[in-house]
């Protein structure tokens, strides 16, 4: 069985005893987060597509860790006028373990 949800803006195929990274949660790190955003679920030949959510569905994941990943350089350089910004950016993340989907 495994589901498509959807955090942080960005949609992930899941399935129990996936690790992945995620856009930063507001969770311990060791807690259990329900993600109730599931837009898909598949279970062997039966496939069940959200409108635009699966209604009663949630997937489980527990916190592993928080981190940053890596550096990022952005350059804007426009030529022949002196004129040069350089800057420096890391997302940050939470990298989740999938535990258990349940669907009603």
């Amino acid at each position: 069985m495994y589901a498509v949800i959807k955090t942080g803006g960005k949609q992930y195929k899941v399935q129990p005893g996936d690790k992945l990274k995620v856009e930063k949660l507001d969770a311990a790190e060791g807690k259990t987060v329900k993600i109730s955003d599931v837009l898909m679920l598949i279970d062997g030949d039966k496939v069940t597509v959200g409108t635009p959510l699966v209604k009663g569905s949630t997937v489980s994941a527990k916190v592993v860790s928080h981190g940053r990943g890596p550096k990022i350089n952005v350059v804007k350089f426009r030529r022949r006028k002196n004129s040069r910004k350089q800057m420096g950016h890391r997302q940050a993340y939470t990298e989740l373990s999938i535990t258990d989907i349940k669907s009603k």
